[in-house]
């Protein structure tokens, strides 16, 4: 008998909110004989275990890595502050939620970094498992700890606390790591020989520890190259090539607690080539890689009889640009709306098809519809690259409101480039525009809910060599917006703006700031996601005590010539595309989708041909 668990069980569960969340044992969780296995993993998600199994990723790496027979992997999350506190009290350290076996005793702990804003609770977790927290104070017996997810392909800033980062997509990536680490077991290396063995033999796998960097007077950086031979000066993110061809969960984990999204999730397509000029995944998941239909209802009829759930999301960047999704849709009502299955999409992108996009939705829930202008005006649009027109969006929300929509979700950004007070208030008109469509309906005025999020400038973007907008001025904006919508049934959310700026300084970072991310963990940072939880004067005392300047990371204009954090990192497009990119925002010029339009020569394709025929 597991004795942890026994105590577990015993003397920390009954005291906790929702215990749920770590007893493990959920319908379609796998439990192996850990005796039994060449290579043991624990997926490590840093957030809360409701986030988490929200996250599609983690049920796809999974299921992957638990239907190979050289493998197990089983999953922890980031434990709630009452859990940690009597953790912490008796001495318990984190553990698996299969098997409750400490993290310590895997071969990998793999973590998934979905937001800056994380990271701090990467650095406790290792805490908590006994792990030491920095590279350079683990020992052999110590687990290999790695990372991937989108953050990690700007990963310096946990540089200090990550021994490999797994570039791209993780289908791809993960399953060689395991294999290749199974072998390098059987040969006895030491854990440096191991760490330096997968630098060099997987083009996707990045070591920090071996690469040195030096800097410019001015705190630029002078250069990034390998402190040893056999390392690639560039690490290539992997890329999953057809997506009818690789791994998809159709028995996944069916919680037995309230998570965020309590649905099934079914990715119809990976990438984007729209161009939006602020978005790193459409940038850095190109090209676009579609499932087939009949792949989809495959794995939808199965997903569904596998977990009883009742709604299937349908995902992707941008769905309006999955090539049949008329065909697809009609063949999806055909199938689920007999037995009330409700389908539903994420943001819908606003252009001339999205007037037909409600008609086909013909979901059981009829809650909102989710939509993501990102600009108000015509001039800010062609900046950001969004070749949208405000006729398509009250086209498509007037069609809405007839099917029988009672709320339309609007997010916009706020500091774009260029961005005036016209470009703001602009914002307040479309909603109440939006708003009064409805009345002309159904007789009253429709439910319009605003999200607001500063503009974060990220690597791998023609943006990334963007300024930040001040702290004053973010607030300047959001009261702006506040007095000026009036209306009872439109509502503002503003995202918090001090939030933003640390999500700015670390999405374009260099390894420096890990001593602020260890500062701030010490001085009890955690959950920086979380309002509850976020302290931002926290934030401002490390910086100030590492000696380190933070608004030169988040509002400096950076040149051309200058040598980013990321520059070894490759996902495909390259810098020459970006630039070019960055020079037709400043002259407002649409660059059209590649699909439709002439290649752009981004040099996504080069790494990955894939055909859209579906």
């Amino acid at each position: 008998m597991n004795t942890l668990k026994v105590f577990v069980t015993e003397n920390i569960l009954p005291f906790v909110e929702m215990p749920g969340q770590y007893t493990g044992g959920e319908w379609n969780s796998i439990v192996k004989k850990h005796a039994d296995i060449d290579v043991k993993v624990v997926l490590a998600f840093p957030d809360t275990y409701s986030i988490g199994m929200s996250h599609l990723g983690v049920q796809i790496l999974y299921g992957l890595l638990n239907e190979r027979s050289n493998a197990l992997c089983e999953r922890v999350f980031t434990p709630l502050e009452d859990m940690e506190f009597l953790m912490r009290k008796h001495k318990v350290p984190l553990f698996s939620l299969e098997t409750y076996t400490p993290l310590k005793e895997f071969d990998i702990v793999g973590f998934s970094l979905q937001y800056e804003l994380s990271y701090t609770n990467v650095l406790n977790m290792l805490d908590l498992s006994g792990i030491p927290v920095m590279v350079c104070e683990r020992s052999e017996a110590d687990p290999l700890v790695i990372a991937g997810g989108p953050a990690a392909i700007a990963p310096e800033p946990l540089a200090d606390f990550i021994d490999v980062f797994l570039i791209g997509d993780g289908e791809e990536s993960l399953p060689q790591l395991v294999d290749l680490f199974r072998d390098l077991k059987r040969k006895n290396l030491s854990r440096r020989e191991k760490i330096a063995s997968i630098a060099q033999t997987l083009n996707n796998a990045y070591a920090p520890s071996l690469y040195k960097v030096s800097y410019h007077q001015d705190n630029t950086i002078h250069e990034i190259r390998p402190k040893i031979s056999g390392l690639p000066s560039v690490i290539r993110a992997a890329s999953v090539k057809d997506l009818n061809e690789t791994y998809y969960p159709t028995s996944p984990i069916v919680p037995y607690v309230k998570t965020i999204h309590d649905r099934i999730t079914i990715e119809v397509m990976r990438g984007c080539t729209q161009g939006c000029r602020f978005c790193q995944a459409g940038m850095s998941k190109r090209p676009t890689r579609p499932r087939t239909v009949e792949n989809i209802l495959r794995i939808a009829e199965l997903c569904y009889a596998n977990t009883g759930h009742n709604e299937i999301s349908l995902a992707s960047l941008s769905i309006s640009d999955y090539p049949v999704l008329k065909r697809l849709m009609e063949r999806m009502n055909l199938v689920f709306s007999p037995r009330h299955v409700n389908i539903s999409f994420p943001s819908l992108r606003v252009n001339e098809q999205l007037v037909v996009l409600p008609s086909m939705l013909n979901t059981v829930r009829k809650s909102g519809i989710t939509l993501a202008p990102e600009a108000a005006t015509p001039t800010l649009r062609k900046i950001i690259n969004k070749n949208i027109t405000d006729e398509d969006l009250y086209n498509g929300t007037e069609e809405a409101f007839k099917q029988g929509w009672n709320l339309v979700k609007l997010y916009f950004m706020i500091g774009l480039p260029t961005e005036t007070d016209e470009d703001i208030d602009a914002i307040v008109k479309l909603a109440y525009n939006v708003s009064d469509l409805k009345k002309g309906i159904r007789g009253s005025f429709g439910e319009v809910n605003i999200s607001i999020a500063p503009f974060v400038p990220k690597a791998h973007t023609p943006f990334q060599w963007q300024p930040m907008i001040s702290l004053q001025r973010m607030k300047e904006i959001r009261n702006r917006l506040y007095d000026r919508i009036r209306r009872k049934c439109i509502h503002v959310k503003f995202h918090n703006p001090e939030r933003s700026i640390l999500e700015g300084i670390f999405a374009r970072g260099d390894r420096r700031l890990g001593s602020v991310i260890y500062r701030a963990w010490q001085d009890g940072c955690k959950f920086d996601a979380w309002e509850e939880h976020f302290d931002f004067q926290k934030w401002l005392n490390a910086f100030e005590d590492v000696g380190i300047d933070w608004a030169f990371y988040a509002h400096r204009q950076r040149g051309e010539d200058e040598v980013f954090p990321w520059e070894h990192i490759n996902c495909g497009v390259v810098k020459p595309f970006l630039i070019k990119e960055k020079q037709r925002s400043l002259n407002k010029e649409i660059t059209s989708d590649c699909r439709m339009d002439e290649c752009p020569d981004c040099g996504s394709c080069e790494r990955s041909v894939s055909y859209c025929v579906v």
